[in-house]
């Protein structure tokens, strides 16, 4: 069972930091998703929504605004005040923190929109660390780009909901994941198992709700994506 921290361990720190991504590894994530956007100059960052409002004191979206505006705001503080000056990390900052960790895979979530040549620039930063990452979007252009660009780069799909395509999508991308919601795997173990049967792994978000992480594993996923690290390396332990 895979365990994967939802935007770090963004339980016990605000999502998509480096306090947070830190804070996984301890807390015994196989894998660390996150998300992958860039600043108007070009930078690759790490950061969820298209806006910096909810997650920082700054507002605009990211892709209008430059690295040293991002880099300007406060991205702890809405958490806690504990985390009053946390950054919206670099992802070259990302790449150095887990670089130390070799027994930990990146989930990695390009953000559309998505230029094949900012794509291009996120895979050439991941240099060693290329072989234990899984580059995944929603847009399935995205993963096509990441196809393109870095066919020996593993890829993953995500759904928002699983549909009528889903599975000859996900193979014609050749994916090695597809990564629906809770309720679409608790909702639709046909098209779980037809997933599985094409060698495809399931891995559903966000599992934060501990009453359904059996029935999940009974569905056949093969990791689970939580905001709660360390609760679910306790479970699996168990």
């Amino acid at each position: 069972m895979h365990r994967v921290a939802h935007r770090g361990y963004s339980a016990v720190a605000p999502e998509n930091t480096l306090p947070a991504l830190a804070a996984a590894v301890h807390g015994g994530a196989t894998h660390i998703e996150f998300d992958v956007r860039t600043t108007a100059d070009g930078v690759p960052v790490v950061i969820h929504d298209r806006t910096v409002d909810r997650t920082t004191d700054g507002s605009g979206y990211v892709w209008d605004l430059t690295l040293a505006e991002i880099r300007a705001l406060d991205a702890g503080s809405w958490f806690s005040p504990a985390f009053r000056g946390a950054r919206v990390p670099l992802l070259a900052e990302v790449i150095d923190l887990l670089a130390t960790s070799p027994g930990v895979e990146l989930l990695l979530e390009i953000k559309p929109p998505a230029s094949a040549e900012e794509v291009e620039r996120i895979v050439e930063m991941l240099g060693d660390l290329a072989g234990r990452t899984i580059l995944q979007s929603f847009d399935p252009e995205v993963v096509r780009l990441a196809r393109d660009v870095a066919p020996r780069v593993r890829r993953g799909l995500l759904r928002l909901r699983f549909e009528a395509d889903t599975v000859p999508l996900a193979a014609s991308l050749g994916v090695v994941c597809c990564n629906p919601s809770v309720k679409d795997v608790l909702g639709d173990p046909a098209t779980v198992a037809s997933l599985v049967a094409q060698g495809i792994d399931v891995m559903p978000w966000t599992a934060n709700d501990i009453t359904e992480w059996t029935a999940l594993a009974e569905a056949g996923v093969a990791g689970l994506i939580t905001d709660h690290t360390g609760e679910l390396t306790g479970w699996a332990a168990r």
